[in-house]
């Protein structure tokens, strides 16, 4: 007899605090059927990791609505890195770890900090005289897609294009889906598409320092290239996964830090703790909160046989309050140094990105600090209606006392 769990993801109290929701499923079984989602879930460290790494799991991609055409939304996921397996993930992510190896993260290090800086600009000047301003929308959104568009060679006048189509994209990953979304998502694909296409034949054209033009001249040692689809799938892939996190560790963590004013005021009294803080953001209210496979052979996982072609997912933010890993898994600890946590996922799908985001999460953080010494909450954040990408919608705060 298999253990089964009824937890409703989709809840608005499971959407709002899942953590409590985590601890008493865990307290039943680490691997638990969910029969509405037609899959296994994971609820403790050690599975959610196995569930990663098994190379008998993969990411098998096929359309969700086989009935509704999405071309373009099916376009930049059968050609993703995310949504392939060996050979095809082999090849894709040693030309794209290639390209990456260029020194397109120490080169956009300074530009991310200049960045920080003129967007805080933007914070002071509309918190001025005591009005309270929408951290996401000034600050925390704006600065992973900028520096995504910097990365890629994106010119300035094109930015504001960017978020709009990954917002209406990354709704597709949760499990309540309207018409209406799902033709949005389709639009928002085919115009990425259509963009990005256009900037690659500018980049063959006239190559400049940008990962676009990078990812144009690797050449694998049998001398492969990424083809035209996958270097979009590729841009694709990197604004959607990169913003999307970016923006909901950023709005998490500040939340947190606001909410926990000890651990502001430690990490205010020593700058040196923002490297582990950022780690203790991404463990504490995971971004990304669940990751799915299909199993591709029979696989054990925990007590649990996944019989070929089920799926399981990992629900990392139960991952992350394991109290088999993490001593006090509910206590937020910038200093905390013991931190496995798996908020870049592990094994081959281990995000191309971490090294990235981890620049942009430490400046953006640093700069909130430095720049603004009294920040604080100007009224209760209001949470993103959705499970899987788990962020604030909103984040109203007040900036007195800030600094130039």
């Amino acid at each position: 007899m298999r253990l089964a769990t009824e937890l409703d993801l989709t809840a608005p109290d499971v959407v709002a605090d899942p953590y409590p929701h985590f601890a008493a499923a865990r307290a039943d079984g680490a691997v638990q059927w969910h029969d509405g989602m037609q899959m296994w879930l994971t609820f403790t460290h050690a599975a959610a990791s196995a569930v990663l790494r098994a190379r008998s799991l993969g990411r098998l991609w096929a359309p969700r609505w086989p009935s509704v055409p999405m071309p373009a939304f099916d376009l930049i996921h059968v050609n993703s890195l995310l949504e392939n397996e060996p050979p095809t993930h082999t090849r894709l992510r040693r030309l794209i770890a290639a390209a990456f190896a260029r020194g397109h993260v120490e080169r956009l290090r300074p530009r991310i900090a200049r960045l920080a800086e003129r967007l805080a600009d933007g914070v002071a000047e509309a918190g001025g005289g005591g009005a309270s301003v929408d951290l996401i929308a000034h600050y925390a959104e704006p600065l992973p897609v900028q520096v995504i568009a910097e990365l890629l060679g994106v010119p300035e006048p094109d930015w504001p294009l960017l978020r709009p189509w990954s917002n209406a994209i990354v709704k597709m990953y949760e499990y309540a889906v309207s018409d209406a979304q799902r033709a949005a998502a389709e639009q928002a694909s085919a115009e990425f598409v259509a963009y990005l296409r256009a900037l690659v034949a500018e980049r063959r054209r006239t190559p400049g320092d940008d990962l676009v033009s990078s990812l144009i001249a690797e050449t694998d040692a049998d001398g492969a290239r990424l083809s035209e689809d996958e270097l979009v799938t590729t841009c694709t892939l990197l604004l959607n996964a990169g913003h999307e996190a970016t923006v909901n560790v950023v709005g998490n963590g500040v939340t947190a830090l606001l909410q926990h004013p000890d651990q502001l005021g430690a990490l205010r009294a020593d700058p040196d703790l923002v490297p582990s803080a950022v780690e203790e953001l991404i463990r504490f209210d995971s971004p990304l909160q669940l990751f799915e496979r299909t199993a591709v052979a029979d696989t054990q996982i925990g007590d649990v046989v996944v019989p070929a072609g089920v799926k399981i997912a990992a629900l990392l933010g139960a991952a992350n309050r394991d109290p088999a890993v993490f001593a006090d898994p509910d206590r937020f600890d910038v200093g905390r140094r013991d931190n496995p946590h798996l908020g870049f996922g592990a094994g081959i799908h281990f995000c191309v990105g971490a090294p990235l985001a981890r620049v942009e999460l430490q400046s953006s953080l640093g700069t909130l600090l430095r720049r603004f010494p009294r920040l604080a909450l100007a009224e209760t954040p209001v949470r993103r209606p959705e499970f899987v990408i788990r962020g604030v919608r909103s984040l109203q705060v007040t900036t007195e006392g800030a600094t130039g």
